[in-house]
């Protein structure tokens, strides 16, 4: 009797495996399953790090509208480092995350990474900075900004303020090494100012995105260039950086020299109406409510678009003046 009954016990238990990786391979999106039957969907977030107001502002309003939309939020901080970053994103695949998103500390070096995620079935959305890969089916979309378009409209400006003169001559602070926003936005801010033949980049380094490096690559450029007509910062906290520096060598900036930035932070949208900047680009920080949307469209299973370019303007000193009461950042 036991004999018969062996059989079928075993085919019983085979039958419930098979049925339970039949399940596995056939579900949504995401190996958690988590937006499956009414679960709360789990986001795993890596942030570049922390360093500047912009990306404190971009924290924020990704763990706030992760919280309004029911998402579980499994948060990382890569500290500006691409290994950390690889690190978290190999820990959300084994946690069987159903969503990651990151900004990519840079450009390089994620298809191996990416390729893991795609092969747990786990979507990757990838926000406010683009990687640098040919397979374009590592990831499901792109949500940012446009920054060769940032760069330009930066130049765009510095051609039509320097109209009628003869040289002026440029110090460029740029974001940190291989990003994209300091690719795109020395690519954008260069052909731009090729209208203008009398604009001489004459100095240009890596500020890191960080106020402290920002002053002391300006410290520098002030001790190295004599004549320096305008700063063009990648971004608002080294042009802040810079402002330090300016002030330290008896120059007024905004005066003495021009001061073009990206990102439209409070500090700088501050500095902006005071006069110590002259003109910003900005780069909103405001994209977790996108996020979230695009999150859940693509454990749905739903199509989305490649890319998602998120609205922006610039600043003037007396837009910057109209703009601050109601800044949200």
């Amino acid at each position: 009797m036991l004999n018969k009954i062996l059989p079928v016990a075993v085919s019983a238990v085979a039958l419930v495996a098979l049925s339970a990786c039949g399940s596995s391979s056939a579900a949504t999106p995401g190996a958690s399953g988590g937006a499956a039957g009414g679960k709360a969907i789990v986001m795993g977030f890596s942030q570049v790090g922390a360093e500047s107001g912009w990306r404190t502002a971009n924290t924020k309003s990704v763990q706030e509208s992760a919280k309004s939309a029911g998402v579980e939020l499994k948060f990382s901080d890569a500290q500006q480092k691409q290994e950390n970053q690889i690190k978290a994103i190999r820990s959300y695949i084994q946690q069987k995350v159903d969503v990651i998103a990151f900004s990519p500390v840079v450009e390089t070096g994620w298809d191996t990474v990416l390729l893991e995620a795609k092969r747990a079935n786990i979507p990757v959305i990838l926000t406010d900075r683009a990687v640098d890969s040919e397979d374009k089916t590592l990831y499901k979309t792109f949500l940012g900004s446009d920054f060769i378009a940032e760069g330009k409209k930066a130049g765009d400006w510095l051609v039509k303020d320097s109209q009628g003169k003869s040289e002026v001559d440029v110090v460029e602070l740029q974001g940190t090494t291989g990003a994209a926003p300091a690719i795109d936005r020395k690519e954008g801010f260069a052909e731009a100012i090729k209208a203008a033949p009398q604009i001489k980049v004459i100095a240009s380094q890596t500020g890191d995105f960080t106020r402290s490096g920002g002053k002391q690559v300006m410290e520098a450029f002030l001790k190295s260039n004599p004549k320096i007509d305008v700063v063009y910062a990648h971004n608002d906290d080294m042009g802040l950086g810079a402002i330090e520096a300016i002030e330290a060598a008896g120059k007024v900036p905004g005066k003495d020299i021009k001061i073009i930035t990206v990102d439209a932070v409070h500090d700088g949208m501050q500095a902006l109406a005071d006069g110590k900047i002259n003109y910003i680009v900005e780069c909103s920080p405001l994209l977790g409510d996108q996020l979230m949307d695009l999150a859940k469209k693509v454990v749905a299973g739903e199509s989305v678009p490649e890319r998602v370019v998120t609205e922006e303007t610039a600043f003037t000193q007396e837009q910057a003046k109209a703009a601050l009461p109601q800044r949200k950042y």
